[in-house]
Parts: C-alpha cells; structure tokens; sequence
C-alpha cells in the first residue's frame, strides 16, 4: 500500500523502477552484506547506472537533476531492499548536491563526474569526537598559509571513510561559533588524510563507519567550498536535504517489514486457523500501515517545501525525519514481535531492519535536536 494519488507518472516509474532495482540486487544479499560488513560497491555503482549517484546534481555534470520529491520516492524504494545501502546513497547523494550547488565550474568538473557514476564515493564530514548535536562547536582546524590552507583535526562516524575518494570536511578557519566555520573538500589521496579502524555497530554492518584523521593536511586554495566562513550554512543546507533521505529510507525498510510481516501471517497457523485471519493482528497491521501512510505524507510535503525554497522548509524537513525515523522504527520493532520467535533469527531479515532503522533516530540530528529546530521555528514565529 502506498501514497500514490500525488505523484507524476514520471515518479511513478521511478518508484517502480527503483523497487525492482532494490528486489534484484539488494534483497537478496542483504542479510549477508550485514553478517560479513561488506559493502557492495559493484552495486553501488549498478544504482548509479539508474542516475541514483547523482540524483540532485545538474545534467551537465552528469547527475539526473530530479527535484526533492523524486528523490525520496525513489530513496524510499531503494531501502525496500536494504536500508544500510539506501542510506549510505543518501549520504553519498547530499555531498554530491553539496559541491554541485555551491562549487565553482571547476570544482563542478573536477568532483561531479566520478560521484554521478560512483567511480567515486563521497563522505560528509562534520561530527566530530567532541562536537555532534553541537555541531557549531566543532575544533577542527584550517589555517592559511600562502596559497594553501593546512587542515588539523579528527571527524567522528564518517559514513564511507576509507571508501570513499572525496570528503567534504568542515573546519574552522576563524571565529567561535557557527560564522567560523568553512568547508573544503579532500581527497583520499591526500598526503596527511588517514582513516580509523572501522567501527563495531549495531546496524548499517553493509557500509564503513571509521574515523577521519585529518593531520596536517595541505590544500590549495580552489579546494574551499563556498567561499570562506560559509561552511555551517553549506552543512545545514546539505543536512535539510539530507534528513529527507533518512526519512525516506526508515519508510522504505519499515515498509519491507510490514510487507514481510503481512506475508508471514497469512502462511502461519496457530490454535487452527491462519494467524493473519486474526481480528486483533489485522488491527496491528493495520494501525502499522496508517502509521507509515501518515509519516510518507509529512515526508512528501517537507520535500515538496524543500523544492520550492518555502522559508519553512528546515523546520518541515526536521518534523518528517522525526517522526518518519521514529514511526519505521516502531513499525519495524512491532513487525519483529508480530513473527514471534522468528522475527530474532538472522534469516528473516526483521532484525537487520529493526537494526538498520535504530541509528536513524540518531544521525543527520538527533530526533531530540530535531524538535529544537521546530521549536525554535515556533517561538521565533509567535
């Protein structure tokens, strides 16, 4: 069941066409990706064949240049198949916006066309060891010298570190706070960049998490993004689209849970009859499906906001990632218990969206962070 009275035919076929996708290459090695933490990067550049590697970048770099709404129909569907992959893509697809929409023509040339064909990975660096929720407080260092600027310090749960060939790192190159803050971007194989060891997580085993350490780091001067002191702006702008990719992919994993779910109780018996002839189970399935109904609907208006430069945007865009994330973890925890012991077992493949689905409440701004921006939205308007 999906929201789809508002949506274009083109839409439609790009949710079709990304389902199908999603049931071919992810599915069906999803389970394995995770148990192994191996990422797929074979795949990744399969969705990039689809135009999912840059899906918000200009045509004439390469990228498919769709609006905010596309892209979470489509993000949605790609994390039917696995939430991890879906995800990371999202990640990888908000650095690559990040450089297409403020970049110059030959940092747009020089990035763009390896991200669009994920010859290239991207990674979004701004949390650091000592600096998540506050991001503005950041302590990582770029210091002028000459024609270069010399970056010093450490970014903490960096999706695709190691991977990934082009990093958009924030670091300070002047005042405390948020108005001190520029964004550069380093490649891998810059002298000074190393990695950490990748981390032990709970979820999202399908995708590297390491640390970046950033020692001395020598830049010329084209690598900063956006000009000097606009880096806080840049990482926000990029985190409003960002959130709505989460959102997206918490719908779609849940999505494949309820679907599951729907599926295993109408093959499962219990005290004689089948279990999805249950009046109290269809209840839960169906308060499930009006849950995500609900969230996708948020979701979409928050995308359609972002599109249209509407002022209220961020704060829409924080509203949907809350509840989207916290609504397809809820869904996906309940489609866990509504198979029982099973709903346990590392082949259903319900834990590993249960899994999967639990850092979204986290990352991109906490669910807690989120209602501050709403809330600020609401004082500064009464």
């Amino acid at each position: 069941m999906s929201s789809v009275h508002d949506l274009t035919k083109d839409q439609l076929a790009i949710a079709e066409t990304t389902r199908a996708f999603a049931d071919e290459y992810l599915a069906p090695d999803a389970v394995a990706w995770d148990q192994a933490k191996h990422f797929p990067l074979d795949v990744l550049r399969k969705a990039a064949e689809l135009g999912l590697g840059g899906v918000y970048v200009r045509e004439d770099v390469g990228g498919s240049e769709l609006t905010r709404l596309d892209g979470v129909v489509a993000f949605e569907a790609l994390a039917t198949g696995c939430p991890s992959i879906a995800a990371y893509l999202s990640i990888h697809n908000m650095v690559a916006w990040m450089i297409d929409r403020y970049g110059t023509d030959e940092q747009r040339g020089r990035w763009l066309p390896g991200l669009c064909s994920a010859a290239d990975l991207g990674s979004y660096c701004l949390t650091e060891p000592g600096a998540g929720s506050d991001a503005a407080a950041l302590t990582t260092r770029a210091v002028r010298d000459g024609d270069h600027w010399v970056l010093d310090g450490v970014k903490q749960f960096i999706s695709g570190a190691g991977t990934s060939r082009v990093y958009v790192v924030m670091a300070r190159t002047g005042e405390p706070g948020s108005k001190g803050i520029s964004a550069f971007v380093v490649d891998r194989d810059d002298p000074g960049l190393s990695f950490g060891p990748n981390e032990h997580k709970m979820g999202w085993n399908a995708q590297p998490t390491r640390q970046v350490l950033l020692d001395g780091v020598r830049l010329p001067a084209d690598r900063l993004l956006g000009g000097e002191g606009n880096g806080f702006r840049i990482a926000m702008a990029g985190l409003n689209g960002g959130r709505l990719g989460i959102a997206a992919c918490s719908l779609g994993g849940a999505r494949s849970a309820l679907e599951r779910t729907t599926a295993y109780l109408a093959d499962r018996e219990a005290f004689g009859a089948r279990l999805l002839h249950a009046p109290a189970l269809q209840f839960r399935l169906a308060d499930m499906a009006t849950e995500l109904e609900a969230a996708r609907a948020l979701l979409w208006r928050a995308a359609s906001a972002l599109d249209r430069a509407d002022p209220n945007a961020p704060q829409l865009c924080a509203m949907a990632k809350r509840h989207a994330t916290d609504t397809g973890f809820a869904v996906a925890d309940q489609a866990l218990q509504l198979h029982g012991g099973y709903g346990y077992l590392a082949e259903y493949g319900i834990e590993k969206i249960v899994r999967d689905l639990r850092v979204h409440q986290i990352l991109e701004g906490t669910n807690e962070i989120m209602r501050v921006i709403v809330a600020r939205g609401l004082i500064g308007a009464a």
